[in-house]
């Protein structure tokens, strides 16, 4: 009989604290950014998504993404692609659409910081532009999307920086 004292007496103190361990998540309080689940309550996080896009370095300048390209570099090639994108090049029905002479179906279908479609034709720049522009940072590389320079990462296809609009 004294051994079952023991047993019982030994598993106590596992199941007390079994139990605490179980209700202790049930108790913890709701994070701040919790609005009771609905949409549209979570105001802190709102203003501090419109204080990141207010700091924005791109701001004012359409064709100007944040980042790696510098204005020698966007001169460097706007001098280079000026003859190919000029706007008395195009069809005329492509010349009225001011896309860099594609046609609407195929007009820019990338966005920055979002990885390019797999149905995206990516061209590599001509090694003289390249030389120019100096060597990409690592794990990237410059490519020519349309009428746009692009900078992406090599293994996911993110494009982190670009050129727009070589025909302006």
């Amino acid at each position: 009989m004294v051994k079952i004292t023991q047993v019982t007496t030994g598993r106590a103190p596992a199941f007390l604290l079994a139990g605490l361990l179980v209700t202790a998540g049930a108790m913890a309080a709701k994070p701040d950014w919790v609005a009771g689940g609905k949409p549209g309550k979570s105001g802190q996080h709102q203003q501090t998504q419109v204080q990141e896009r207010q700091d924005s370095p791109s701001q004012g300048r359409p064709d100007r993404a944040a980042g790696h390209f510098g204005d020698d570099q966007r001169a460097v090639i706007r001098n280079y692609y000026s003859e190919q994108y000029r706007v008395g090049r195009c069809p005329p029905g492509l010349a009225k659409k001011n896309n860099g002479c594609m046609p609407p179906g195929q007009a820019r279908k990338w966005a920055l910081g979002q990885p390019l479609p797999r149905d995206v034709v990516v061209y590599s720049l001509p090694p003289a532009i390249v030389v120019q522009l100096g060597v990409a940072p690592a794990g990237h590389r410059y490519v020519r999307v349309a009428s746009d320079i692009l900078l992406i990462a090599i293994g996911t296809g993110l494009v982190v920086d670009a050129i727009q609009d070589l025909g302006r």
